[in-house]
């Protein structure tokens, strides 16, 4: 009975283990020739085993060739082909997927990946997937044109650029040209960005590029035309809500002028007493000036259409000392409003 026991608990342990290290990726892989490609290795951890060693190897026309490993002592690439093209995660436990870089039409074949654990008892555990891996060339597509942050309608004198982007098997070429698709356009550059440092009216206008790879054959594929226009504005550009407030402002300053005008000529108006009021004086003291040798003679003042005048008693020791005075006064002013000399 006891043996029993024992038995089902390792073909479970067993079982489970197998469930747990099993590794998972894909069967069939197709990657672009210059192009990077990972192949998909990665099994889940166990605390109960320990990765000792992995093997990547190549079966290519029935010839086994090892093209990276991994052991106790370090990483190793035995082929000098792939020696720095070739690399798995160091720091994702569980995970042993083969990343290459700048896919060859030689790499293509059947790739191997081998893990082996060991156990607490110091058994070894060793699993293994196999993969196809195809290499072709994919002929460049159809380039579109994106612009910078600035757009297609760009302030004189801004930086700016223009990219063309293409997919395909690299290297991709790229030419850039100002006109039209099958008109007369002139080249202007070589790279995959046109760049501006400062532009001018001059660059208003419409611009196309050309990618170019070889896949089978040479393949050439244009984009559309794009319009770029270069406003005539110099200087940097305010933003909206800064200029709606320059206006309101200077409107404001208009208003305030103009009610501050207006507040003086009311003021003015409101008064006009203030230069009578000398003339009526001296109208009443009598004083006139005939304009000649700055003479001024003293005439009767004429009676006034309104008076505030009030009545008051007067004593009769004071009527009799006011009557003398009065027609002194008026002697005075006979012999002075007689005829000159």
């Amino acid at each position: 009975m006891e043996k029993l026991v024992w038995v089902v608990v390792f073909v479970s342990s067993f079982t489970f283990c197998r469930a747990i290290l099993e590794l998972s990726g894909t069967h069939d892989i197709e990657g672009t020739w210059k192009s990077s490609i990972t192949l998909p290795c990665v099994y889940r951890p166990s605390q109960d085993f320990m990765q000792t060693t992995v093997i990547w190897t190549l079966d290519r026309d029935q010839s086994l060739a090892t093209v990276f490993q991994r052991d106790r002592s370090g990483d190793h690439i035995p082929l000098s082909q792939y020696r720095g093209r070739v690399n798995i995660p160091k720091y994702r436990h569980g995970d042993v997927s083969l990343q290459i870089e700048k896919l060859e039409i030689p790499d293509r074949g059947q790739y191997t990946c081998k893990v082996t654990w060991r156990a607490h008892n110091k058994s070894l555990l060793t699993r293994e997937r196999t993969m196809t891996v195809n290499v072709v060339k994919v002929a460049v597509t159809k380039p579109i044109i994106r612009p910078g942050n600035l757009g297609f309608t760009v302030p004189k004198g801004a930086r700016t650029s223009l990219t063309c982007s293409a997919s395909g098997s690299p290297p991709i070429i790229y030419r850039w040209f100002k006109g039209e698709p099958g008109g007369n356009a002139t080249r202007v550059s070589s790279h995959a960005v046109l760049m501006f440092d400062s532009l001018q009216t001059s660059d208003t206008g419409k611009y196309f590029c050309e990618a170019e790879n070889r896949a089978i054959s040479q393949v050439v594929r244009q984009s559309d035309a794009v319009q770029l226009t270069v406003r005539g504005y110099q200087g940097t550009s305010l933003p909206l809500y800064l200029i709606i407030v320059i206006v309101v402002l200077c409107v404001a300053v208009v208003f305030v002028v103009i009610a501050v005008i207006l507040c003086r000529r009311k003021t003015k108006e409101d008064h006009p007493n203030e230069v009578t009021c000398h003339k009526s004086l001296n109208l009443t003291r009598g004083e006139a000036c005939s304009g000649i040798n700055d003479e001024c003679t003293y005439e009767e003042a004429k009676p006034r259409a309104e008076n505030d005048y009030t009545s008051q008693s007067v004593k009769e020791n004071e009527y009799e000392t006011l009557g003398p005075m009065k027609i002194n006064e008026y002697a005075t002013f006979v012999k002075a409003t007689g005829p000159q000399a």
